[in-house]
């Protein structure tokens, strides 16, 4: 597939997503970044936006519950080109009921040349990069040219 370029703005739309048994983790890393975090736009799936919204205090725009549909929603933002990174804390340990929701919104990220961190090791990395803070250019898929070139 061809490939395009899209920018990432200086200010960056932020997924922030966790299972059940990694909660407590993402809120204290969330807690501990909580400086770098707020200059930005935040989102997460329904408990995980809630219990972070209340906790920090910071405004994060909650989607409904990973399991009801919220990881699609967040996919289908990622596909929008609405969402720049993904802080992910995923227990590789368990499967959750909805493990098939889960790979597609890791594989639509990836698809989308989404940043993502799965772990706090790796997302330390990403919220201490200069790009978080900088307009930063990436490759995507050209979806346009995709299209055009099965209509013909």
């Amino acid at each position: 597939m061809h490939t395009t370029t899209r920018i990432m703005p200086a200010q960056k739309h932020i997924a922030l997503v966790a299972h059940d048994n990694c909660k407590a983790e993402l809120l204290r890393w969330v807690s501990e970044n909580k400086d770098k975090l707020q200059g930005h736009f935040l989102y997460a799936t329904g408990t995980t936006g809630h219990m972070l919204s209340k906790e920090t205090g910071l405004a994060i725009k909650s989607l409904i519950s990973g399991p009801l549909g919220g990881d699609q929603q967040l996919g289908a933002l990622i596909c929008e080109g609405k969402i720049d990174m993904m802080i992910f804390f995923w227990d590789p340990l368990n499967a959750v009921p909805h493990d098939p929701d889960v790979k597609a919104l890791l594989r639509i990220a990836a698809v989308w040349n989404v940043p993502v961190a799965t772990n706090r090791a790796s997302a330390n990395f990403m919220v201490n990069s200069p790009m978080l803070s900088k307009e930063t250019e990436i490759e995507i898929p050209d979806y346009d040219a995709y299209l055009a070139e099965r209509i013909q």
